[in-house]
């Protein structure tokens, strides 16, 4: 069993690993990504367009639905990316066993969780992707500049991936999860300017929406979507690359504590 602290290329082989298990399943793991967020679109835009005027983002009139759809790549970023470092880390950690059998092998503690956390941040880069394919043949990603969510979603994946990570550290059962759910991804979920402009809420509540990391990268897959990134775009990418920072190292640390005995 590896011990010290370090980190090599073998991390690789754990990413290789979970990438196979992902192709054994692809239908599964396919489906999801496409129909839920396209019900969302189905269910909004013959609903609500119709029932909602324009909105405006950052002084720009547009549609609901156009305001919309880029923040739903951003939020199947952000579940993708935090569901697989939480409940499907927790499986392979406690009931499956498989950290316990990768660290009987060269790889360190180290290696396994960047390894994970780069799988989240992939599982976000497909999942983002069969989105925006989506969103774009709708007509509501009409700039060439909507590639660019293709990497904000790797970057966004990592952040959230990392705080999943951090939270399967100090989580003892699985039902535990439904703590973070609950008070921390379903409030971004519905208040990071996702469903409607965040200046549509009270100041306070606005600069609470501004601190989440949904808000950034809502915020940076809607810019690439309708071609306006601009310099402040920066702003949103450091404050990902922040929480990302802030993360990682807890997530190291806190399962280093847990495998290591």
């Amino acid at each position: 069993m590896t011990t010290d602290p370090r980190f090599t290329g073998l991390f690789w082989a754990v990413w290789r690993r979970n990438l196979r298990v992902y192709r054994r399943i692809l239908a599964i793991n396919f489906l999801p990504p496409l129909l839920e967020p396209l019900f969302y679109l189905l269910a909004f835009g013959l609903g609500f367009s119709g029932l909602v005027a324009d909105v405006s983002w950052h002084g720009h009139p547009m549609g609901f639905i156009q305001f919309f759809a880029p923040a739903l790549v951003a939020m199947t970023a952000m579940w993708q990316a935090f569901m697989e470092a939480t409940y499907n880390a927790f499986v392979r950690m406690f009931y499956q066993k498989s950290y316990d059998a990768m660290l009987a092998t060269p790889l360190s503690v180290e290696e396994i969780i960047v390894a994970e956390i780069v799988w989240g941040a992939t599982r976000s880069v497909i999942a983002a992707t069969i989105l925006l394919g989506v969103v774009a043949v709708m007509g509501y990603a009409p700039s060439p500049e909507a590639l660019v969510a293709i990497p904000i979603a790797f970057l966004g994946g990592l952040a959230f991936a990392a705080l999943g990570m951090a939270v399967t550290s100090v989580t003892t059962s699985i039902d535990m999860y439904n703590l973070p759910l609950f008070l921390f991804i379903t409030p971004m979920f519905l208040f990071s300017g996702t469903f409607f402009p965040v200046d549509a809420l009270p100041g306070w509540a606005a600069k609470c929406a501004e601190v989440m990391p949904l808000y950034h990268l809502a915020e940076l897959a809607r810019g690439a979507c309708l071609g306006r990134l601009d310099a402040a775009s920066w702003g949103n990418v450091a404050a990902l690359v922040g929480c990302f920072a802030l993360f990682l190292p807890l997530a190291i640390a806190g399962m280093r504590r847990r495998l290591i005995r």
